[in-house]
């Protein structure tokens, strides 16, 4: 089965958004676009009742009204729609082992919403098999899915490093490839905090100051992190970025402006509430104006 981009549609102008920044991503890594919408039939009692056929119009009708509008602006892309008969996580779990990239749709800037509502749309990014991109509907009604700055440039490619280089590999990885194929530079962005022995001893803060500071080592762990991938993408533009302050809230600032991508890796722990993706992760998919795309690790 050949690369695509699944997207998952519902007629809301979240998930349209989602499936026109979706296309212009299958162009520009050359892949094919699929365009799915959950409908799972349930009889209800009257006066209530619906007719089984005119919803399953009405589900077909609206993935091939998606289908159009992206089509029109991408009269190319190779093209493939689906009205798949389950409820929406389960449905797009399945899509996300199949695609190489997952979008859903994310309304303003709060929680998850349109296609997935509530605590659906976190299942779905802390479970995904494949990177999963949230899409507000602001940001797919730009063209190209939002990429642009003013001044015609693509904007960069702000990613989260973290830990030791195999702890970011995946999501590295991603952000570098997401910029190559936009012709976009990447911010890497590493956030750190004081260890906890500084809380206790001022005077280590002091000795640790005349070797140079803590920021040298957070810096030279970035550098040996991106290494690989200078190496392997020696087109892409690459700025380090380190700073002191919680993932989610450096991320934010980093990204605030002109980014066309934001990137995270995912952590996922199970609790009993179901799956958590992390604090970072957590705080730029409900406040980044711009796409975000969780990464799973491998």
């Amino acid at each position: 089965m050949s690369p695509v981009i699944a997207v998952g549609v519902d007629g809301t102008p979240e998930s349209l958004a989602a499936a026109r920044w979706a296309a212009a991503e299958a162009v520009r890594r050359g892949r094919g676009l699929r365009l799915v919408h959950a409908w799972l039939w349930q009889a209800v009692p009257l006066p209530m009742a619906r007719d089984r056929d005119e919803e399953a119009r009405r589900a077909d009708a609206l993935l091939h009204a998606a289908a159009d509008e992206v089509a029109a602006h991408h009269p190319g892309l190779g093209i493939v729609t689906e009205v798949v008969q389950d409820a929406p996580v389960p449905a797009l779990l399945r899509e996300a082992q199949r695609a190489e990239l997952l979008a859903v749709g994310t309304r303003g800037r709060g929680p998850l919403l349109g296609f997935l509502l509530g605590s659906y749309g976190q299942q779905v990014v802390g479970e995904a098999a494949c990177p999963v991109v949230s899409v507000r509907a602001a940001d797919g009604d730009r063209p190209e899915g939002g990429e642009e700055r003013p001044d015609g440039g693509a904007g960069e490619v702000v990613v989260g490093q973290y830990g030791y280089p195999e702890d970011s590999h995946d999501v590295l990885g991603f952000a570098f490839e997401a910029a190559a194929v936009r012709g976009a530079a990447v911010r890497a962005v590493r956030a750190w905090d004081l260890p906890s022995i500084y809380a206790y001893s001022p005077g280590t803060m002091w000795i640790s100051e005349q070797d140079g500071g803590l920021v040298q080592y957070e810096q030279a762990a970035l550098r040996r992190a991106l290494e690989p991938w200078r190496a392997k993408y020696p087109e892409v533009p690459v700025v380090e970025h380190v700073e002191l302050g919680s993932a989610g809230q450096v991320l934010l600032s980093a990204a605030e402006g002109s980014a066309s991508l934001l990137v995270v890796g995912r952590r996922t722990r199970k609790g009993p509430l179901g799956s958590r993706i992390g604090s970072a992760a957590h705080a730029v998919l409900h406040h980044a104006r711009c796409p975000v795309a969780v990464v799973p690790e491998s």
